[in-house]
């Protein structure tokens, strides 16, 4: 699920060597993956620790993005006193990931993460206007229609008015389609038209959808995944 790379292409990128110089110091045994000796041919990962002669390569990658399947119970924060299980556990250790903003930790899906913060300040700021997509199941089971009516026009809670843009009915409770990501905001809309959520799945951040994912899984962006997200690499 995690991108990768011709090892030679990342020895060249990163200054060592031409690609072709990069073959023959790896035939030689002069470089190593995570402390073993690289295989000509082998792909790498940005998780990856690749040394030449010894010495570590410092790596040329100006950002990084990854999508992560949130399992309820796992918190999104970078630290946390009381030892909750962190998303970061589940990521590699990368130097500037972070989650691009909030899914508390009752609720589950599509989370992103990243060192990117021109990305992160895109698909967080209501300017931008992207909207996130959740699949939701109530207590109570499918929403009326007049709840989703509600939904659609607009609710005053006590940080504002929340509407969602798409408000439709599915098994157990409903699909909404919003436009911002306040804390909590999906849930305190719902509970303002009656219904106590029992579980939340954010399912799509733009166009770039959940799909099949695993839960607590990760996989890196690709160029189309950005497509979708609306965004243009070249920009960060």
């Amino acid at each position: 699920m995690v991108v990768k790379e011709r090892l030679q292409k990342v020895l060249a990128r990163a200054g060592v060597a031409s690609r072709r110089k990069a073959e023959v110091l790896i035939t030689e045994g002069r470089v190593t993956v995570n402390g073993k000796l690289a295989d000509l041919g082998m792909s790498v990962t940005t998780a990856d620790t690749i040394r030449v002669d010894g010495k570590r390569v410092e790596r040329k990658v100006e950002t990084v993005t990854y999508m992560f399947n949130k399992p309820s119970g796992v918190i999104t924060t970078l630290q946390d006193e009381l030892g909750r299980d962190n998303v970061m556990n589940y990521l590699p250790k990368i130097p500037g990931l972070h989650p691009v903003g909030r899914l508390d930790m009752d609720s589950e899906g599509l989370l992103l993460l990243t060192t990117d913060g021109n990305l992160t300040l895109q698909l967080t700021h209501p300017r931008y206007e992207k909207e996130k997509e959740y699949r939701v199941w109530t207590r109570e089971g499918m929403l009326s229609a007049a709840a989703l009516a509600v939904l659609e026009q607009g609710i005053e809670l006590e940080d504002g008015m929340a509407k969602a843009s798409v408000a439709k009915l599915a098994d157990g409770g409903c699909i909404l389609v919003i436009n911002e990501g306040r804390n909590r905001q999906v849930r305190r809309m719902l509970a303002a038209v009656g219904y106590l959520v029992t579980r939340l799945v954010r399912t799509r951040i733009a166009k770039l959808e959940l799909a099949d994912l695993p839960l607590g899984k990760y996989r890196e962006l690709s160029s189309h995944d950005f497509k979708l997200l609306g965004y243009t690499l070249h920009e960060s």
